[in-house]
């Protein structure tokens, strides 16, 4: 154990005694990099000189008059009455069972041929029904427009971003059976 003591009071006064000028010669090297060590700084070119313009277009009609603001308004309306047109004839009807559930809690699981028309077999909460061409189905006033082997295809009234009433084409696939 004294052995050991020794041995580490011997390391550490040699430590003590390599530390000092190893710092020095540290310092004296960063100072003369330091030194040595200038910044290369592009000065700032002049700013342009600004030229105000004259507004040449005074005779035309004020962005923010109070007649540019009722065209627009005018516009605006004609366009909302052209798109409830669209849809007005949707609100008046009266709605079919279908059309209490979305497209996608509907499965199409077949087909059949009755009286010479094409119906299509849609499951829905675990009950069969039977939907013909012109029926209605899912919550965005979806009219089956063509009934096919594998699929159904729907004309949906829908809002777009805008809040604008737009067609789209939807469609249900066949599902296959799993077990």
């Amino acid at each position: 154990m004294r052995a050991a003591t020794i041995l580490s009071l011997l390391a550490m006064a040699g430590l003590v005694g390599c530390g000092t000028s190893s710092e020095d010669e540290l310092r004296q090297w960063m100072n003369e990099q330091n030194a040595l060590t200038r910044p290369n700084v592009k000065p700032i070119s002049e700013p342009k000189q600004f030229k105000p313009e004259l507004y040449a277009l005074a005779s035309v009609v004020d962005p923010f008059s109070s007649q540019k603001l009722t065209q627009a308004l005018k516009r605006d309306s004609a366009q909302a009455v052209s798109n409830g047109a669209l849809v007005a004839p949707e609100l008046v009807r009266r709605k079919e069972a279908l059309e209490a559930f979305p497209l996608d809690a509907m499965t199409l699981v077949g087909n059949m041929v009755k009286e010479g028309k094409p119906v299509a077999l849609v499951k829905v909460d675990n009950l069969l029904h039977q939907v013909r061409m012109g029926d209605y189905l899912g919550q965005n006033y979806g009219r089956v427009m063509k009934i096919a082997e594998t699929e159904v295809t729907l004309r949906e009234i829908v809002q777009d971003a805008a809040g604008e009433w737009i067609e789209r084409t939807a469609t249900l696939q066949l599902q296959e059976r799993t077990k």
